[in-house]
């Protein structure tokens, strides 16, 4: 006789003590049967592999030049200098965004004003239209001075020897990066509840060592995760360095597309496929301090990939079990 998903199986009620007992150690509830949930995944599992062979089949893809191109000396020498761009305007696009952040939470109406100004414009004009402005900067001012306005200068020099084109291909990524990344600070920072400010001045702790020691490692739990976003779209962002001169990843890549056109789409791949690397790379450091900084605001730690690996096979061979045990 069959029972029902979700039915419970029991034995004829006893009068006996020993008859109870066994009646309540006999009872098994049946697991609902899911077949939505099996079809959808047969669906996905054919989707999957099918993508898959035509990726693998379809010789458009010229799969034997990938191989050739995908560790070839230019190539390498172009993702060098991506994570080189890559890393320098990370560091000084968060540190300017900290200071445009503690600008527009100060007290004193210019900083405010000027900070605001400054995220609005940077976060409304293109990336491509900054780094090509900068590109011929040296056209609209032949030098730069620093000195009194409208008076003397102290010092000059030549705009045009200062600007390579990986220093321009970083000041522009650093600019547009402090625009986003004041606001990712800044929400940071009001994250922090205001009994930590207040008791903090109650303690009458400066308010540097208040920010450096209290409201910022609080206000890094939610910084992390959005600025991790930012720093991936950074990673892909500076594919527009090319047109400021500079042969990055893509660049290069798109250098030698020129040279052997036969190979655009294998060359596109390699591109491809690094991006992806970089890409992943960020995000298991992301994983890693997001798990750094949980510590405690959480009873316990998120488990890591492995740890979530080896809870899973456990519960699938669970699952199998009790599906071949009905």
């Amino acid at each position: 006789m069959s029972e029902p998903p979700g039915a419970t199986v029991t034995l004829a009620e006893a009068p006996t003590t020993e008859g109870r007992q066994q009646t309540l150690t006999a009872q098994r509830v049946l697991p609902l049967r899911r077949p939505g949930r099996w079809i959808a995944t047969a669906a996905v599992l054919v989707l999957v592999a099918q993508f898959v062979h035509g990726l693998v089949s379809n010789p458009f893809y010229q799969w034997d030049r990938f191989g050739y191109w995908f560790l070839r000396p230019n190539i390498l020498d172009g993702l060098l200098i991506t994570c080189e761009v890559t890393a320098y305007s990370a560091v000084l696009g968060l540190l300017g965004g900290i200071l445009l952040a503690l600008a527009r939470l100060s007290r004193s109406p210019v900083l405010r004003a000027v900070s605001w100004t400054y995220v609005w414009a940077l976060r409304s004009i293109p990336l491509i239209v900054v780094l090509i402005f900068l590109y011929n900067f040296s056209a609209l001012y032949k030098t730069l001075s620093v000195g009194v306005p409208f008076g003397p200068a102290f010092f000059s020099f030549d705009e045009s020897r200062l600007a390579t084109d990986m220093a321009v291909a970083v000041v522009g990524l650093s600019l547009n990066e402090a625009a986003y990344a004041a606001e990712v600070v800044r929400g940071g920072i009001l994250s922090v509840d205001q009994g930590q400010h207040e008791a903090a001045t109650a303690l009458g702790l400066p308010k540097s060592y208040q920010f450096r020691r209290i409201v910022f490692p609080q206000a890094l739990r939610s910084i992390v995760p959005n600025y991790v976003n930012q720093l991936i779209g950074l990673v892909k962002g500076t594919s527009l360095v090319f047109y400021v001169s500079l042969l990055d990843l893509f660049g290069t890549a798109q250098s030698m597309g020129s040279t052997y056109p036969g190979d655009i789409v294998p060359l596109l791949l390699v591109v491809t496929v690094w991006y992806l690397v970089l890409t992943s790379v960020v995000s298991v450091l992301q994983f890693y301090v997001e798990r750094y900084y949980a510590r405690g605001a959480t009873r316990s730690l998120p488990p890591t990939p492995l740890q979530r690996l080896r809870t899973g096979l456990g519960d699938l061979r669970t699952r199998i079990r009790r599906e071949a045990a009905v």
